[in-house]
């Protein structure tokens, strides 16, 4: 399919490129193939030398740091959206965190204050997010964030993140209802397990990825292609009739209910 037209004269905010493996920038270059003009937000210095270059590989208007927890600076960020466009098209919304240490043993021992911030980065900014978007974006508009099966069932070295996409999926849904009047959609990719820094900071992640690959009704493992693909159609007027949507990109592993009769042995963990 020739998607070089499919967003052509759009324009929106991506946030959370973390380097040149992460989602958010496959989204990020497809939606420029595909015609749209994209803003790049990001947190802190570290992540300002790696958005950058990227930036420029898009040919990004603008590129803005945003930190999430602070409401005034998502206000202020959207202020200068509206500065240089006026109005916008999409918002993908790239954005979790917890403590990599608490990520470890169980959830029974999740800090509070781990638990508040997992919560409110993970979750409550894409509220804080789809609430100044939605102030100056167009009817049909857009909002996409990522989700995971962890907040579905189990998942092991997941802990405190599966409640916080819990709460972003149902948020997901009281949104698109609040946003409905204005033509606003809302909507979740929810991936299954691929190589990215976020995934670096997960416990046994080689064995999640060989269980989903042996026991997902296409025996293989997602692509950031696959992904890509997904939001393009969330984003685009493809998808004009959907909101409100868990979208699951993961080879279908989230329909399987136990392991594959056909799995070789040597996969099982020793």
């Amino acid at each position: 399919m020739n998607i070089s037209s499919l967003m052509k004269d759009k324009k929106g905010l991506i946030m959370g490129v973390a380097n040149d493996r992460s989602i958010a920038w496959a989204i990020a270059k497809t939606l420029h193939k595909s015609g749209a003009q994209v803003a790049l937000a990001y947190q802190g210095e570290a992540l300002k030398k790696r958005v950058y270059p990227l930036a420029d590989e898009i040919k990004s208007p603008l590129i803005l740091e945003c930190n999430v927890e602070d409401e005034k600076d998502i206000i202020k960020m959207f202020k200068e959206i509206k500065k240089k466009w006026k109005s916008i098209d999409f918002i993908v919304h790239a954005i979790a965190f917890s403590n990599r240490e608490e990520l470890k043993g169980k959830y029974l021992n999740t800090s509070k204050e781990n638990f508040k911030k997992t919560l409110d980065v993970s979750c409550y900014s894409f509220t804080s997010v789809a609430r100044e978007a939605s102030k100056i974006m167009n009817n049909g508009g857009s909002l996409l964030t990522l989700s995971y099966f962890g907040s579905e069932k189990f998942m092991p070295h997941y802990n405190v993140m599966g409640i916080a996409k819990s709460a972003l999926e149902a948020s997901i849904k009281y949104l698109a209802k609040d946003l409905g009047k204005k033509k606003i959609r809302v909507n979740a990719l929810s991936p299954g397990p691929i190589k990215t820094l976020a995934a670096s900071a997960i416990g046994d992640f080689s064995y999640i990825l060989k269980w989903n690959e042996n026991n997902s009704p296409l025996k293989r493992n997602i692509t950031l292609d696959d992904i890509s693909g997904s939001a393009i159609y969330l984003l685009s007027d493809l998808s004009s009739g959907v909101t409100g949507e868990i979208h699951h990109v993961d080879s279908g592993y989230n329909i399987i209910g136990m392991k594959d009769t056909d799995s070789p042995d040597i996969f099982e963990k020793k």
